[in-house]
């Protein structure tokens, strides 16, 4: 029997069954950890550039789904973009790094972890900064990684 807690869990354990039973070939699982780091540059910089909502919409999968807040899932592309139209701060930024990559046997799928910044001005001008540990599975689609849970 389920109950809320393991609601919550039930996601990202829906996405991680097919990455441990997907692979019927082997790849080069450096080069797709590299295109991963790759693709994890990229959408840092995005944004940085053109705003959080321009860069969660552009990686996402079209079945795309983030965790925000403790109990709050948003499902797909469109909700994903109209969460961050309505959320994001325009003079927030956010950066991250990735402290781990790893890629399935067969190259399709992949994870990273690692530490991100969010940083605001408050209303006297004093810059404020929240931490934290984030966590994100990629799938590779038409040839590019696009994320399927942050």
């Amino acid at each position: 029997m389920y109950n809320k807690k393991n609601m919550k869990n039930l996601p990202f354990t829906l996405i991680l069954i097919p990455l441990l039973f997907s692979c019927k070939q082997s790849v080069d699982i450096d080069a797709a950890r590299n295109e991963i780091l790759q693709t994890e540059k990229a959408f840092e910089k995005m944004a940085s550039e053109k705003g959080q909502s321009a860069a969660f919409y552009y990686f996402a999968a079209e079945n795309a789904v983030i965790r925000r807040g403790n109990d709050s899932l948003i499902f797909g592309k469109e909700s994903i973009k109209n969460y961050y139209d309505k959320n994001a701060n325009p003079n927030a930024k956010l950066n991250w790094t990735p402290d781990f990559i790893g890629v399935s046997d067969c190259g399709t799928l992949g994870y990273t972890y690692g530490k991100y910044v969010f940083s605001v001005q408050d209303s006297s001008g004093k810059n404020i900064e929240h931490t934290g540990v984030f966590h994100t599975v990629w799938k590779k689609q038409n040839n590019d990684w696009r994320y399927v849970w942050d």
